[in-house]
């Protein structure tokens, strides 16, 4: 069921995949492109409304990505998966924490205790290092979780062989590090009005939906607008390969805010 909000603020804070774009000493073109467009951090969106705030993930550059969005609450953090290019900036959560307080996590089991593992320091309840944030750890299943007064819808994609959750906020989906997706969880996505998906490449891939694939899966579920993310620089330059795609299809970029 919808709640009614006044309006959703969608920025993406990076667009680019494990790598970012440039890579590091690449001299492929699109690495070597001045367009600002065509620079990529590892993926990740800010998803706010009324007065709430929510990242979902939290790469190696989310500490620059706060900094450039001019973002000063979280109220939260949403994991996708437990890859690094979408946890490894949890430490970089500490100015939050020393405003805030204990900092919301949600997440899969198995993504909580990849975390524990790899942030053990963060869970430690004994002698505990002045400064290292705590966090509250909340278990996303496949059931529908509330935040904010509103219902979020955690989508079953496979990335590979590896489970990882899109999530529904109302009528917009966000997507990521997607190959498979089940028609149950498809149907989860019936009307939904702004759609993020991944598109990596032309070239087809193991775990991540190429191009075709993600406007397969775009023209599937009719969305009035979408927006691909998780880019690498072999899909093409930005303005090249927008030029190609349908008109209700856009290639997201560092930055684009979006309102629905």
């Amino acid at each position: 069921m919808k709640q009614y909000i006044d309006k959703m603020k969608v920025t993406f804070l990076g667009t680019g995949t494990s790598q970012g774009i440039p890579i590091i000493g690449s001299k492929h073109p699109v690495c070597l492109s001045d367009n600002p467009k065509d620079k990529r951090l590892r993926v990740s969106v800010l998803v706010e409304w009324e007065n709430y705030s929510y990242v979902i993930d939290c790469g190696p550059d989310f500490r620059y990505q706060m900094l450039r969005a001019n973002c000063d609450k979280i109220d939260g953090i949403i994991f996708t998966h437990e890859h690094s290019d979408h946890v490894a900036g949890l430490d970089d959560i500490r100015p939050f924490y020393f405003r805030q307080g204990d900092i919301p996590i949600y997440a899969h089991k198995r993504v909580l205790q990849a975390l524990k593992t790899r942030y053990n320091y963060f869970f430690k309840t004994e002698n505990k290092y002045p400064g290292v944030p705590t966090v509250i750890e909340n278990e996303i299943t496949d059931s529908t979780f509330s935040l904010g007064g509103i219902e979020i819808v955690p989508i079953n994609v496979m990335h590979s062989t590896l489970q990882v959750y899109g999530f529904r906020f109302n009528d917009f989906a966000y997507i990521t590090d997607a190959k498979t997706v089940v028609d149950e969880e498809k149907s989860k996505l019936k009307g939904v009005k702004v759609l993020v998906v991944n598109a990596l490449r032309h070239e087809p891939h193991q775990s991540h939906f190429n191009l075709e694939e993600a406007l397969h899966f775009i023209s599937e579920l009719q969305p009035e607008r979408a927006y691909l993310t998780h880019i690498s620089h072999l899909l093409g330059f930005h303005d090249e390969v927008q030029q190609i795609l349908p008109e209700n299809v856009f290639l997201a970029y560092d930055n684009l805010e979006i309102s629905l």
